[in-house]
């Protein structure tokens, strides 16, 4: 018997349970029980009593238990004082006072709230409303306030708010988000970054190519250096190769274009990537234009850069294939070519920085799967909370 009254205890998570009785269906479990009487202490005089005034049953929702919604059916005892006959309620702890489900339940919500799930699918699961999901959630609160050594920041496409895109910080070197902002703005950047007391103490920022962050990074972490992320700029070469291919493609009979089309993966890939047959499609397909042909090359020089093994070699690299966009005249690339030109400071410095922005470029990846499969998140506090949640 003792050792029954044990396992019920852990799988209740309740000590000094009486268990009365358990009905199941195919769809929820009830488990009927009390506790054991015990002294308690009354809350008015302080005075220690076990007297009994009455009963009240209460349903309180449980954590699934085997696949099914778990209710316990709890008999709750009312104790009166004897000195001041003061009547309360005996003291639980698998359930907060007032509450209609277990503290075991809660802590489930709040940790499938760390998942990709929808709040609803997550309120289905949990057998609650979406209000009681919002409403838990609530509690939950992130913030910091010192900066780390390596700061990152990129932005991800978003609907909640009134911006276009909300911006992330991320700590890239422990691997950590730091917060979310409703907007990539300067002025939303000034106002959150000029309030840090450690900004000296940032030694790297990582970024993409968007001016803003530069004019901060440069007003507010004068001991930073500015670190282009390597995606972002080799990003700007694969636009101006696809231009080069869209307009190529087009001159092309119906056949032939749609098979470019369908290749375009193959030609975006690194020519040393490739495996025999497909460095002969590949082939076969620059035979058809001249210009598209000089853009896949300087697509391909410009990797030789990527992989120059220190800051001399990378410089020598970019040199090289600047001379090199002068000779081919692909006007695909102008841009491309002065976009790097005017970045080329903060590119070299990815060469003697050891982070970039592949942690924050995982986390934005999360979150477009969280947004899909909450049909997007119009809150931007609800959506900020739930990633740093999320990423914790």
């Amino acid at each position: 018997m003792l050792y029954e009254n044990n396992y019920i205890e852990k799988l209740l998570g309740i000590k000094g349970v009486s268990l009365k009785n358990i009905e199941e269906n195919n769809t929820s479990i009830t488990i009927s029980f009390e506790l054991e009487v015990k002294d308690h202490t009354c809350p008015c005089c302080g005075n220690k009593t076990r007297r009994i005034h009455d009963y009240r049953t209460q349903i309180i929702k449980e954590a699934p238990m085997f696949g099914k919604h778990t209710y316990y059916k709890y008999r709750k005892r009312r104790y009166v004082c004897s000195i001041c006959n003061k009547k309360f309620y005996e003291y639980t702890s698998f359930a907060p006072r007032y509450h209609r489900m277990t503290s075991r339940l809660v802590s489930l919500i709040i940790e499938k709230m760390r998942s990709t799930h929808s709040m609803k699918s997550i309120a289905e699961e949990c057998n609650v409303s979406v209000n009681t999901i919002t409403r838990v959630f609530n509690y939950v609160n992130y913030s910091f306030r010192h900066l780390p050594v390596v700061l990152s920041i990129d932005e991800f496409k978003g609907n909640a708010g009134m911006y276009k895109y909300q911006c992330i910080i991320t700590d890239p070197k422990n691997k950590k988000v730091l917060d979310i902002l409703e907007g990539r703005e300067q002025h939303i950047l000034t106002d959150y970054f000029k309030d840090f007391k450690d900004r000296k103490n940032v030694r790297y920022l990582v970024m993409d190519m968007w001016k803003p962050y530069k004019e901060i990074a440069e007003a507010f972490f004068k001991n930073a250096t500015i670190v282009i992320d390597k995606y972002h700029f080799i990003r700007q070469v694969n636009w101006a190769f696809e231009r080069v291919r869209k307009s190529e493609q087009k001159k092309f009979a119906d056949i032939r274009r749609k098979y470019f089309k369908r290749s375009r993966f193959l030609l975006l890939k690194r020519m040393k990537t490739l495996n025999e047959d497909q460095v002969q499609a590949v082939e076969v397909m620059l035979k058809t234009s001249a210009k598209l042909r000089d853009a896949y090359l300087l697509k391909e020089k410009f990797y030789e850069f990527v992989d120059s093994p220190n800051l001399e070699s990378a410089k020598r690299n970019l040199k090289a294939w600047y001379l090199f966009a002068g000779a081919c005249k692909v006007p695909e690339f102008d841009e491309c070519v002065n976009t790097i030109n005017n970045w080329e400071k903060y590119i070299l410095n990815s060469f003697i920085c050891p982070y970039t922005n592949g942690y924050t470029e995982g986390v934005n990846n999360k979150i477009k799967v969280l947004k899909r499969n909450a049909y997007g998140v119009r809150n931007f506090e609800r959506l900020r909370k739930r990633i740093l949640h999320m990423m914790s």
